[in-house]
C-alpha cells in the first residue's frame, strides 16, 4: 500500500521531470531561433554582395558564370543549415527519449516492487495468480525494450539516409556549377 509520502514523492518527481522536459524543449526552440537568425543575417549580407555582383555584369556569359559560381555555395549552405536543424531536433529528441526511458524504468521498478509486496501479503493459494502477473509484467517489459530497440534502429537508419541525401545534393550541385 502506498503511503502519503510515497505519493507526494512520486508527484514531486513527475513535476520535476515535466519542468526538465519543458526546459529542454525551450532550449531546442532557442537553438532553432539562433540558427535562423544567423542564417538570415548571412543570407541578407550575401544578397547584397550578389546584387552588387549582378550590377557589375557586362554580358550574358559573365551572368551565366556568376550564376554558376553561386550555385555550389548555395547548395552547401542549404545542406549545412539542414544538418544543423536536424542536429538540434535529434538532440532534443534524444534528451526526451532518455528522460522517458528513465521514467519508464523507474515506473517498472516501482510496479515490480508493488507486485512483490502484494505477493508477500497475498493469501495462501494465490501463488499462480502472482506468477501470471509477474510473467505479464516481464513480457510487457520485453516488448517495450524491443520497441525501443526498433525505434533506435529506425532513427539510425533515418540519420544515415539524411546524411546520404545531403551529401548527394551537394555533390549534384558541383557538376551543375562546373557546366556553366
Amino acid at each position: 500500500m502506498l503511503t502519503v509520502e510515497q505519493v507526494m514523492a512520486s508527484q514531486k518527481a513527475s513535476v520535476e521531470t515535466l519542468l526538465g522536459l519543458t526546459s529542454k524543449a525551450f532550449e531546442g526552440v532557442e537553438k532553432i531561433i539562433e540558427l535562423n537568425l544567423t542564417a538570415s543575417k548571412a543570407a541578407l549580407a550575401e544578397s547584397g554582395e550578389h546584387a552588387k555582383a549582378l550590377l557589375s555584369v557586362k554580358d550574358a556569359q559573365e551572368l551565366l558564370a556568376l550564376q554558376s559560381s553561386l550555385l555550389q555555395p548555395l547548395a552547401e549552405k542549404a545542406a549545412a543549415y539542414n544538418r544543423h536543424l536536424y542536429d538540434i531536433a535529434s538532440g532534443s529528441s534524444t534528451e526526451f527519449s532518455k528522460t522517458l526511458e528513465a521514467q519508464a524504468a523507474d515506473a517498472q521498478k516501482k510496479f515490480m516492487g508493488l507486485v512483490d509486496t502484494a505477493a508477500k501479503n497475498a493469501p495462501a493459494g494465490s501463488e499462480s495468480a502472482v506468477a501470471v502477473m509477474k510473467s505479464a509484467v516481464s513480457a510487457a517489459n520485453n516488448a517495450l525494450e524491443s520497441v525501443q530497440k526498433a525505434v533506435k534502429q529506425a532513427t539510425d537508419a533515418a540519420e544515415a539516409n539524411f546524411n546520404a541525401v545531403a551529401a548527394s545534393a551537394v555533390d549534384a550541385a558541383k557538376p551543375a556549377a562546373k557546366k556553366r
